[in-house]
């Protein structure tokens, strides 16, 4: 109901009020000297309710039925609404029923559980690929049918199940085509990659185009068709098996720095005022007068736009964490002569701090937690490979002891001065060397892969 007008309806005037009640709503023109109760009384005879209903006001506070209707500061095209009280009194439990009805609901647990099951598709994976090839199709009839189910559009879980039914297809595909030979690893990765792509494409089919799983499955089906596209032309060409690995972790480190730059797509008729360009010597439509755009975007759509961008982000975080995962390690295995495995440490060195810098000017936390890790795992590869201990590192070298010594030196120095200029990367001064820094990393990463993936060395071999 309106709130109190500044002055008091007219003796003998006449006020017309909306009624909303069970039974539907009723307009009446009422005078202002009678009283809530007679109102009831009308609206109860119009709508053939047994007894009249007390009303309430829009907070929700019951109105006494003696008050007078130009008392209560009814004016023209106010609302009363009529409750009925036994209705109100069984509303919460309808709710509780219809609550315990719907079943679960989409949220961090549930996300949880669905990582779970992804780790497990990829065990399952590479479990079956250490079984006997007549042995393995149970294994991969499973995941194949996990795959199926996660793309149905059905239940409260469907765009999370969505998500992880990819890795499920992916995981299946891995163990049927499973060859350990080196030459071979970047087509196996590569087919599980265009599986994964195709199970998505099939998910993205079948899902609400603007649901939240939209660009998850959108990153899936860019990194698993790019992944392929890779390694088949490193197949149909004969490059070295890595060629692929620094390739893909090159690409997983550019990511890092560009994906932001187009993760918020803001539509059109946001930026531009379309009636004014509308507007031409041809048209027919008055100018529009006034010297300020007309232009209003609801808050709803910011937030959209928003969510649809941290939503982009955060998928194209977890696809740089995994190409790393895969690329790096197998990009220091497979860069066997030394000129080529001095190149590919100086890519995963550098990769790794740029995805470290990098990951300080995100603002969504689990992107930058993802970079980060991703950073970490790359330098600890390296140092693992310096000492001798990881792929591709000399185990007889004598100067482990030295480098380990050096490296526990150096790591001691960088916490100290972590805990000190932690804080500083807000500054302007330390976000510039930030940014040289980052910049810097990039630039020799990009170089190194001239000489990670033999390109160098073969220059060198035709001019000796």
């Amino acid at each position: 109901m309106s709130g109190p007008t500044s002055r008091s309806p007219a003796a003998g005037a006449v006020t017309a009020v909306t009624v909303h009640g069970p039974r539907g709503v009723l307009d009446l023109t009422v005078p202002t000297a009678a009283t809530l109760l007679d109102v009831a009384r009308v609206y109860a005879a119009e709508t053939a309710l047994p007894a009249p209903l007390p009303f309430v006001s829009r907070t929700g506070e019951a109105l006494p039925m003696t008050t007078e209707v130009g008392a209560a500061g009814l004016v023209p095209g106010s609302v009363l609404v009529a409750i009925d009280p036994t209705a109100r009194q069984s509303l919460p439990r309808r709710r509780s029923m219809a609550g315990d009805a719907a079943g679960p609901v989409a949220d961090a647990v549930s996300a949880t559980w669905l990582a779970v099951a992804v780790g497990v598709a990829v065990v399952a994976g590479w479990s079956a690929t250490r079984l006997a090839e007549d042995e393995r199709w149970p294994a991969v009839a499973v995941l194949l049918v996990a795959a199926f189910v996660g793309c149905l559009p059905f239940g409260a879980l469907a765009p999370q199940r969505v998500v992880a039914a990819p890795a499920f297809a992916g995981a299946a595909v891995f163990a049927v085509v499973w060859d350990p030979l080196p030459e071979r690893l970047p087509m196996v990765f590569g087919a599980a990659a265009l599986a994964a792509a195709v199970a998505a494409a099939v998910g993205r089919a079948l899902a609400d185009p603007d649901g939240s799983a939209e660009q998850a499955l959108r990153t899936w089906l860019f990194v698993g068709a790019a992944w392929f596209a890779i390694a088949g032309v490193a197949a149909l060409t004969g490059a070295s098996p890595q060629t692929v690995w620094a390739v893909l972790f090159l690409l997983a480190v550019l990511g890092a720095r560009f994906v932001p730059e187009v993760a918020v797509d803001v539509p059109d008729q946001f930026l531009l005022d379309l009636e004014r360009l509308a507007v031409t010597a041809w048209s027919a439509r008055e100018r529009p007068s006034g010297r300020r755009g007309r232009i209003v975007v609801p808050e709803q759509a910011v937030n959209v736009v928003a969510a649809r961008g941290a939503r982009t982000v955060r998928a194209a975080a977890v696809a740089i964490l995994v190409v790393v995962l895969v690329a790096a390690p197998l990009l220091l295995w497979t860069a066997d002569l030394p000129l080529d495995r001095t190149g590919a440490r100086c890519l995963v060195g550098f990769g790794g701090a740029s995805l470290l810098l990098a990951a300080r000017s995100y603002r969504h936390a689990a992107a930058r937690r993802l970079l980060r890790l991703a950073g970490v795992v790359a330098l600890g590869l390296v140092a693992l490979v310096l000492l001798g201990l990881g792929p591709g590192g000399d185990a007889d070298s004598g100067r482990s002891g030295i480098i380990a010594s050096l490296a526990i030196g150096t790591a001691a120095v960088l916490v100290l001065v972590a805990v000190l200029v932690g804080r500083g990367w807000r500054s302007a001064w330390w976000s510039r060397r930030a940014e040289v820094a980052e910049a810097v990393c990039g630039s020799f990463a990009i170089g190194a892969l001239v000489v990670a993936v033999g390109f160098f060395r073969h220059l060198w071999e035709l001019t000796s």
